[in-house]
């Protein structure tokens, strides 16, 4: 199939089909999968440089692409969206990456203070500094259990909602709820009462 160079299959009508649909279709026609490639892999490849950096990024987002294929018989078809699934997988394959941790912590260190800011902090300049933030907000983040940082990032970077962050993750979206609460309860003491994530109610999509 065209899962390599994303080039996908001419059926007329297939870009118009939901993920759900392609995949289904592509247990008897595996070139449709090119499809789903075309449609997330730039996202999961953003996330995963994020999560490991550049040397890894690349290997992982096509494992998670042939691995998805390899499974695309178990997709449940009732998930119109394949993100969920396929960051799920994304997820797992970064778990298993025995430098993820210290990729991960030397990008909170060297990521520009601006974006740590934008992405999890408050943006209220007169509480507190982009350049402020950005030592407090590494240490809080680094405390925080790698299951906790995961969903954090599946939340704010990824911008998936709580019910697509609990598909990802395998977990319930009441599980989701409760954890996020004890992150924002965590981080919000560390970082002197700032805004972790983004996590207020109007990003609860979920």
């Amino acid at each position: 199939m065209g899962l390599v160079t994303g080039q996908a299959p001419d059926a007329a009508g297939v870009g118009e089909l939901s993920d759900a649909e392609l995949i289904e279709r592509s247990r008897r026609e595996p070139d449709c999968f090119a499809v789903i490639f075309d449609r997330h892999a730039d996202e999961i490849l953003r996330y995963a440089h994020a999560r490991l950096g550049p040397d890894r990024a690349e290997d992982i987002a096509a494992e998670t692409f042939l691995a998805a294929f390899r499974r695309r018989d178990h997709y449940d078809p009732a998930w119109a969206d394949a993100r969920p699934w396929l960051y799920g997988i994304a997820v797992r394959l970064i778990g298993k990456d025995r430098r993820s941790e210290s990729r991960y912590r030397r990008m909170l260190q060297t990521a520009p203070a601006e974006r740590l800011a934008a992405d999890f902090g408050d943006r209220s300049a007169d509480r507190v500094t982009a350049q402020q933030l950005r030592p407090q907000l590494a240490a809080a983040l680094n405390g925080l259990p790698a299951r906790d940082r995961e969903l954090l990032l599946l939340i704010a970077w990824a911008g998936l909602s709580y019910e697509e962050s609990a598909r990802a993750l395998g977990i319930s979206t009441s599980a989701v709820r409760s954890r996020l609460n004890r992150i924002r309860v965590r981080t919000r003491k560390e970082l002197g009462g700032a805004n972790p994530a983004r996590l207020d109610e109007e990003y609860d999509r979920g």
